[in-house]
């Protein structure tokens, strides 16, 4: 007869993280998706709104921003169905910190611009203000996601766990 130990429930954060995990995952995704699925459409735009900020030749911003929208929607896939996730939110909190950076340094050097993160962007008409800080707030909320995508990865339904066979989420180490 063998002596079994008894099973100590699940820490509240063990059982919910992998939810949280699952909630900033597809919610990262869903951003990704419709910041360049607004933008695909026409990328010359997309380079205008990169060149409003002033921070390079017009050349290069015409290019990063006629990139930068097949690169949030390559993001968008990978987190929507869990692929290379710690490198797709790694990649994701990079782009957030220049956004961030860019949004800043136009705010700090008073540009009136709209920053083009859903839709084209480039220069605001006369009259109409800026919202730096509010834009500001929404891509450090979305840093905060990808951070903990950065530091938990694995989540519920993502192709990750089932190209590698991973044990389930409550073996892994905190």
């Amino acid at each position: 007869m063998s002596v079994s130990t008894p099973r100590v429930p699940a820490s509240r954060w063990t059982t919910l993280r992998p939810w949280l995990g699952i909630a900033a995952r597809l919610g990262l995704a869903a951003v990704w998706l419709y910041a360049g699925g607004s933008k695909v459409g026409d990328l010359g735009a997309s380079g205008r709104a990169v060149n409003a900020y002033q921070l390079m030749p017009y050349d290069v911003a015409a290019a990063i921003g006629a990139a930068l929208p097949f690169v949030e929607l390559a993001l968008g896939v990978l987190l929507l169905v869990g692929l290379a996730t710690r490198l797709a939110a790694g990649v994701g909190a990079a782009l957030l910190v220049v956004f961030i950076a860019g949004i800043a340094s136009a705010w700090a050097r008073g540009l009136a611009i709209d920053c083009g993160c859903f839709g084209s962007g480039g220069q605001l008409a006369a009259g109409q203000a800026p919202s730096y800080l509010p834009e500001i707030l929404r891509d450090l909320g979305f840093l905060v996601l990808a951070g903990f995508l950065l530091c938990w990865p694995r989540t519920p339904f993502a192709v990750d766990g089932w190209l590698t066979g991973a044990p389930s989420m409550e073996d892994e180490d905190e």
